[in-house]
Order: structure tokens, then sequence, then C-alpha cells
């Protein structure tokens, strides 16, 4: 578990991410990290959730189109 300090930035908080945390993450300096509410609380991930449901969308429409997809490869 990481501990993580808060401070005020400007008329606002936030949040310091250790090196190693933000490494793990594979975050830089004006990436953005998303925070995500669970039941079990909240997660960070670097990765848009939006961008990783259109993403299992076009892999759905892969696996249906599959055949003509592979016609039109010829």
């Amino acid at each position: 578990m990481q501990r993580l300090k808060l401070t005020q930035i400007g008329n606002s908080i936030g949040g310091v991410l250790p090196e190693e945390l933000l490494a793990k993450l594979r975050g830089e300096k004006g990436d953005s990290i998303y925070v995500t509410e669970t039941p079990d609380g909240f997660v960070l991930t670097p990765y848009d959730p939006a961008v990783a449901a259109q993403v299992e969308g076009g892999r759905q429409f892969m696996r249906d189109y599959r055949d003509a997809l592979h016609e039109l490869a010829k």
C-alpha cells in the first residue's frame, strides 16, 4: 500500500505520486491518470476507460465480421 500526501496547489488540492508508483503507472509529467470508482474503492489507471470500451467494440466487430475481413484482405 502506498500513502499519498495531499497538498495545496493554487486553489485546488493535489496528490503527490511517489516515483515508484509513477513508474508502475508508466506515467510522466503532463500525462493523465484516470480514477474509477468501484465497489471496493478507487482505481488509478493510465488507461482511459472510454478508449478501452471502444477497443473492445472494435475487437467484437472484427470477431463478428472475421470472414468478410479475411476476404477483403486478399
